[in-house]
């Protein structure tokens, strides 16, 4: 009988793992495999050419502004890497965002309490996003088909609610959400600190996560080594719109009005921070921390651009070869 040789036994390399909890040794081979390390690089990178480019890009000035600016998505683009993570997609967060905004502030314009009709809001958020969860997961249904359909509903009923016409004269204390500070910090960019902690305290530290990495991965052994993976999936399409909901009291607050046509795109800009960020868009490898750095790179590569005069066509351009870039790096980075 055949004893193994211990020395013989192959020897744990030095890379990151992107399982919620696993060792990591900080090699430079560890680095490079992390989904961190090109994010991190290309918002260095970005960065240093943009001082060059502008002298008040590093002011104190600027740099509030665009994590102001950046806020926003970064809030929407944490349930959207819930869902990316699992394998699925989620097109309706800015449809849903404009509804949200709306009944809002409709209601507020109507004399309901103001913490009242910011809590609706929150319910429509999350009532969207339990719809998605429940056709994905239950019905199974393929999710693009599903955040489509409720994309276009979730922004007709903004439409109709609003006759298409902005909602003004929102309680003047509502701005703080908006424009306001905590501790000298813009309230939008403290909101999106306390989400994104939350987030990660929610995939890194709980079964929860170690589930929506898993099924990402492998969802068929997944559900056979008993996770709940429709339920599971519930949360998460829940989660997208809750956070859809969180950033509409956001823009809502800044606007001072809630925009029907809010949150056009954003679906896609989300999508692009997730990615450029270092999540694979097949599911199972990524990090929350990962998007808040998309978000990140996305916002001052705009807020940059514009700094510059450059075109805003030129722009749409250059960032959606930026995203392709990034999804063929994780798609090399994966194989």
């Amino acid at each position: 009988m055949n004893t193994p040789n211990p020395s013989s036994s192959p020897k744990p390399s030095s890379v990151s793992s992107d399982t919620p909890g696993a060792p990591v040794r900080f090699t430079w081979a560890a680095l490079k495999r992390s989904t961190l390390f090109y994010p991190f690089i290309g918002l260095l990178v970005v960065c240093i050419v943009m001082v060059f480019a502008s002298d008040s890009f590093l002011s104190a000035a600027n740099i509030e502004n665009v994590l102001r600016q950046v806020s926003i998505n970064a809030i929407i683009a944490v349930g959207m890497t819930c869902v990316i993570l699992t394998g699925g997609i989620d097109l309706s967060v800015g449809s849903v965002m404009a509804l949200a905004g709306t009944l809002s502030a409709g209601l507020m314009v109507a004399g309901m309490n103001a913490v009242a009709a910011l809590a609706v809001g929150l319910a429509v958020g999350l009532g969207f996003g339990a719809a998605n969860g429940f056709f994905v997961a239950f019905a199974g249904m393929p999710p693009i088909i599903v955040t489509l359909a409720t994309m276009g509903i979730a922004r007709g009923l903004a439409l109709i609610y609003t006759g298409g016409y902005p909602i003004d004269g929102l309680p003047d204390w509502v701005s703080f959400f908006g424009s306001g500070k905590i501790l000298g910090i813009q309230a939008p960019v403290v909101i999106m600190a306390v989400i994104y902690v939350i987030a990660w305290v929610l995939l890194e530290r709980m079964p929860f996560g170690r589930y929506v990495y898993a099924i990402g991965g492998n969802e068929q052994a997944t559900r056979l080594s008993g996770v709940r993976v429709a339920r599971v999936k519930l949360i998460v399409y829940t989660i997208a719109g809750l956070t859809s909901a969180f950033a509409a009291i956001v823009l809502t607050a800044r606007l001072m009005s809630g925009q029907p046509n809010a949150g056009v795109g954003f679906e896609l800009d989300a999508i692009a921070a997730v990615v450029m960020g270092g999540t694979s868009i097949s599911g199972g490898r990524g990090s929350i921390i990962g998007t808040l750095i998309g978000a990140l790179l996305l916002g001052v590569l705009n807020n940059g651009l514009n700094m510059v005069g450059v075109n805003p066509y030129v722009q749409n351009v250059i960032k959606g070869g930026i995203i392709l870039l990034a999804i063929y790096i994780s798609r090399d980075r994966r194989k």
